[in-house]
């Protein structure tokens, strides 16, 4: 209990602006939100989608390329307290899916949403100036729902690729980039192996790909010098099994990340993949009771990334795979989820919402994340890399958290009731959905306390409550 009280005071402690979006050992440094135009949203207010980065070595410059349901912003965030656009593609309005990877100084841009769509390839050597997009079209494929590039062969994957008007549908693509503006098409997943018949995403190193393969579980493939595709393994009927989502590997090999998307509040795997014909699990583990993971990375062999919808980004130490331990966490989605208290079921009925993706791979070590509904941010994510302190999974974090902070009614039209269990100086703030800052209030015991909230107008706010480096953070409904 004496390491847990120490991580506690260990929370990192952000601006004014950024104290709505609960946090521990990671520093929210940027945040744009380019796309507020609700003529382009898509279905359940879907304004992001995938996001990826990329460091242009010749300007020592980084970029956060965001998805969102209109197209692609490049941000340049070198500087990223003061991240600016450098360049937006348009593509298909209204898109619930975008996904984004790069290879050298070429960006491919893929959508999965309805006819009339394309794909885009994009030249970003002209940044931060501009970029160039030297294709846009439907000869490669019209929709796809993933994109993979493994630089070390030079390909890139396409999962689930559709075909304008009758041409039909190809369950995963390979492509050769040698000529990284002008893929060429080597093999279709169905020539070979029939039996599979989507593929959702993969992670493809070195010829060896792994597939997540929706309700069909996870298998894994192997592309052939000779250009066909071979099945070295598979890991169908698991425990815990769903639609088999997205994974990543170790660097050394060893083990795989995978994500089950449907139903929801499934669990993340760990799995031993060192010998294909023998895929053995390792872990389960539920950042929280109904927290739906979505999208894994891992840097190395120790430190994974995991994008879980309305809990927004996780950080686990996976050293001992067998014991996975949160060191870290941003809530890019405070409007729900686990950091939402004010209700008995936290979670919204529409689970998937909130954070997508990440990008964890900059020179520089920041993050990016990109929410569905709240945008792009930029994070420091360094003290959660480095803690030598940890939370095992598994263990029920409401009954871990020593102290609280209670507020009555909720929702509230005039008077409010606070009280605290925290007996020591503590600050409690009242800040709104922009992050501007409408009531402090400091206390040197337990705070028990009425609040006049009369003078607020109707709507959402967040109740802070600071003590020891921490801040606990509860919604407050103002309905006059």
């Amino acid at each position: 209990m004496k390491n847990f009280y120490f991580i506690l005071c260990l929370i990192v402690s952000l601006s004014i602006k950024s104290q709505v979006y609960p946090s521990q050992n990671i520093n929210l440094v940027g945040y744009l939100n380019p796309n507020t135009n609700t003529a382009t949203v898509g279905p359940d207010g879907r304004y992001y989608s995938g996001c990826w980065g990329w460091y242009q070595a010749s300007k020592n410059k980084e970029y956060a390329i965001s998805g969102t349901s209109n197209g692609a912003y490049f941000i340049d965030i070198t500087l990223p307290t003061t991240p600016s656009i450098s360049a937006f593609v348009q593509g298909k309005n209204q898109c619930t899916w975008r996904e984004i990877k790069t290879y050298k100084n070429i960006c491919y841009i893929a959508s999965d949403d309805q006819s009339p769509n394309n794909f885009q390839i994009v030249d970003m050597q002209y940044l931060p100036d501009s970029v160039h997009l030297i294709y846009s079209g439907t000869s490669y494929f019209e929709r796809g729902h993933t994109l993979w590039v493994d630089s070390l062969t030079q390909k890139l994957y396409v999962g689930a690729a559709t075909y304008s008007g009758s041409a039909g549908f190809s369950p995963m693509n390979i492509y050769s980039i040698v000529t990284p503006s002008a893929p060429i098409l080597l093999r279709q997943l169905s020539q070979d192996v029939p039996s599979i018949s989507y593929v959702h995403d993969m992670y493809a190193r070195n010829d060896t790909i792994y597939a997540s393969c929706g309700n069909q579980g996870l298998y894994v493939l192997h592309a052939t010098s000779g250009g066909s595709i071979t099945q070295l393994g598979s890991y169908t009927g698991y425990a815990n099994a769903g639609y088999n989502h997205s994974s990543f590997l170790t660097q050394n090999g060893k083990y795989l990340v995978f994500c089950d998307e449907i139903p929801a509040s499934l669990p993340a795997h760990i799995v031993d993949v060192s010998n294909l014909l023998n895929i053995n699990p390792i872990a389960d583990f539920h950042p929280y009771q109904q927290t739906t993971p979505h999208n894994p990375y891992l840097i190395g062999n120790s430190t994974l990334f995991l994008s879980s919808y309305q809990d927004g980004l996780l950080v686990y130490n996976i050293s001992n795979p067998s014991v996975p331990c949160k060191t870290g966490y941003f809530d890019t989605y405070p409007q729900f989820g686990f950091n939402y208290n004010t209700a008995v079921d936290n979670y919204n009925s529409s689970v998937y919402r909130g954070n997508w993706g990440a990008y964890p791979w900059l020179p520089s070590g920041l993050v990016i994340a990109n929410d569905m509904q709240n945008g792009v941010f930029i994070l420091d994510p360094s003290a959660a890399k480095t803690a030598t302190n940890c939370i095992t999974v598994g263990i029920n974090e409401n009954l871990s958290m020593p102290y609280s902070i209670n507020l009555f009614p909720n929702p509230v039209s005039d008077f409010a009731a606070i009280t605290s269990s925290y007996n020591g100086a503590s600050t409690v703030s009242i800040i709104d959905i922009s992050g501007n800052k409408l009531f402090e209030k400091k206390y040197f015991e337990k705070a028990n306390d009425y609040i006049d909230l009369r003078s607020l107008s109707n709507g959402l706010y967040f109740l802070t409550f600071e003590f020891c480096n921490t801040h606990l953070s509860k919604k407050i409904i103002i309905n006059h």
